[in-house]
């Protein structure tokens, strides 16, 4: 769905000539040749577990230009939670910052800087709890009574859970090897 909403956004825009989108495998692209200069990964690394996130940065190394600039923004805690493991995140992973900062290095990707996001995204489970409320009616007739139940719970405690910092939300801005041609400051 994502992808098919980027494709027709794009058109809408007319932006044909300058922007792409292509559906595969993060596991595929370095089959593709593809260099870039900047590469962006939103909620991606928690899907591929635990066992392939040397895998997935050792992708990104593999398609990122020298003094390329790599944002990885990750749900992430400091010990994973079993009920939403089970219940909510079958087959997910919750890194930790310092998993993923030990894996960067064998990459050779040097941190810029990390940003914990984590109050922002309470703000936005508060809103999602609001909006399903909101709507109970309507999702009444789309999903059963214990769905409905565990999904108020979960937006409920991981709101309270981001607000407690028991989960977080972390961006981390690295480059691939050294790059001095950077501002020094964030803004």
């Amino acid at each position: 769905e994502q992808y098919t909403e980027f494709q027709k956004r794009i058109k809408d825009q007319g932006l044909e000539d300058y922007l792409t989108v292509e559906l595969m495998d993060y596991r595929d692209l370095p089959k593709h040749n593809y260099q870039f200069d900047r590469v962006v990964s939103v909620g991606m690394l928690e899907h591929v577990g635990r066992d392939n996130y040397q895998l997935f940065l050792d992708c990104v190394e593999k398609v990122l230009k020298p003094g390329g600039l790599f944002l990885l923004h990750f749900i992430s805690a400091l010990k994973e939670h079993p009920w939403i493991k089970k219940y909510i995140f079958p087959g997910g992973t919750v890194p930790s910052l310092r998993e993923i900062l030990n894996h960067m290095a064998e990459d050779n990707f040097h941190t810029l800087d990390i940003e914990n996001l984590r109050l922002h995204y309470n703000k936005t489970l508060l809103h999602w709890e609001k909006n399903f409320r909101e709507n109970i009616e309507k999702e009444k007739t789309m999903f059963d009574e214990s769905f409905l139940r565990m999904w108020e719970l979960y937006l409920s405690a991981c709101a309270a859970t981001f607000h407690n910092g028991i989960i977080d939300l972390h961006q981390i801005l690295m480059t691939k090897g050294i790059n001095n041609d950077l501002p020094m400051t964030r803004w």
